[in-house]
């Protein structure tokens, strides 16, 4: 029978502690620099450890964390099985909480995967996107932070204009018109205003001009990225739901990633943590609650947005809206969140179908076309 050595990583920035056991043997310590000289010697030394028990099975398991994938990465690539596992589906005792170590975490990683290889026990693993699909992300990502600082930035104006008692002139119709910026940048000249006011004014301004150009240049790329073939079918679907534009549309494809890993629609909408919580323990009923608010916020802050431009026209969702909102008017935010799990299972279920009707090269087909022989 084949050896196992699992190895249990508590991962920091500089450090990374680990719990090294061979079956069910007593665990050794072990600190390892969070270096690449240091994670290389890690990995000659498990290499090592493997052929010392006759070219033993290395598992390796550490919780997800702002470290991202690249310890998955160099793991695998060195021919190891790694597991990347999702800190919020661990389940940690009051006691846990309140003695949290490095030790004890990496200790309670071991036993999840002792469980797994001797036992059978499932992991609470996180999907792995593809290095391609972190890139992607990585781009998506920034325009979306972009349009958030600059939402900021236009806040502090407003307050700023607001402490002061400097009112907009009523001929200007709106807050971010060109005649608009003209009036705050000819309020960073006058004199009768103070200078802490005029100076913080126009830095403000800068900063809002200099977010504005940043937007502009990443929209062009992201452009260029709805060209690619791993996104134009899909896109080019998205793109027909009513509220739904290439933001939102490259949003739910990198964050969602690989769309055939959900089975159905209560899979997808549990991920996008849009399904009320649940409790129910004896005689307690199933009670409902708020929505878990698991998965990528990303994709409920573009859903939110594009379901508000939905209810304000015509339509399925506008009529929804409408009929639960007249019910009970206290449920506004309620009929809102139902509408956007019904646009994500929509946005979900129409790329799915695009990405089929693919060949492998990327080029769409029709679908009564017979697909290339394999």
């Amino acid at each position: 029978m084949r050896e196992f050595i699992m190895i249990a990583c508590d991962l920091h920035d500089k450090t990374m502690l680990l719990k090294i056991a061979r079956g069910r043997e007593a665990a050794d310590k072990v600190t390892v620099r969070n270096t690449s000289a240091g994670r290389r010697q890690l990995i000659e030394q498990l290499h090592e450890r493997s052929r010392a028990a006759g070219d033993a099975r290395v598992i390796f398991a550490y919780e997800a964390s702002g470290q991202g994938f690249g310890l998955y990465d160099e793991l695998t690539a060195a021919g190891f099985e790694c597991h990347v596992l999702a800190p919020t589906k661990i389940a940690r005792s009051t006691q846990h909480r309140q003695r949290k170590t490095d030790e004890a975490d990496a200790e309670q990683i071991l036993q999840l995967l002792r469980g797994h290889v001797l036992a059978g026990n499932l992991l609470p693993n996180v999907w792995i996107p593809d290095v391609q699909t972190r890139d992607d992300r990585e781009l998506v990502r920034a325009r979306l932070d972009a349009a958030e600082k600059g939402g900021l930035i236009k806040a502090q104006i407003q307050g700023l204009l607001k402490r002061n008692r400097l009112t907009r002139p009523e001929h200007l119709k709106g807050a971010w018109t060109k005649k608009a910026s003209a009036w705050l940048r000819m309020l960073t000249r006058d004199p009768a205003v103070g200078i802490g006011v005029r100076t913080t004014l126009a830095s403000l301004l800068r900063q809002w001009e200099f977010l504005q150009a940043e937007t502009e240049r990443l929209d062009e790329t992201l452009e260029s990225l709805a060209g690619a073939p791993r996104y134009a079918k899909a896109l080019s679907e998205l793109v027909k739901l009513q509220g739904v534009g290439l933001l939102t549309a490259l949003v739910f494809l990198t964050e969602i990633g690989d769309l055939g890993r959900f089975a159905n629609r209560r899979q997808i909408s549990a991920y996008l943590g849009l399904v009320p919580r649940s409790y129910e323990s004896g005689a307690a009923s199933d009670r409902k609650g708020h929505i878990t608010r698991q998965g990528p916020s990303r994709v409920r802050r573009v859903l939110c947005q594009a379901v508000w431009s939905r209810i304000r026209q015509e339509g399925v969702d506008h009529a929804a809206y409408t009929r639960l909102v007249q019910r009970n008017p206290k449920h506004k935010k309620i009929a809102v969140v139902a509408a956007m799990r019904r646009l994500g299972v929509r946005m979900w279920h129409k790329a799915q179908v695009a990405r089929r009707e693919e060949t492998p090269s990327g080029v769409s087909r029709r679908p009564d076309t017979p697909a290339p022989a394999r």
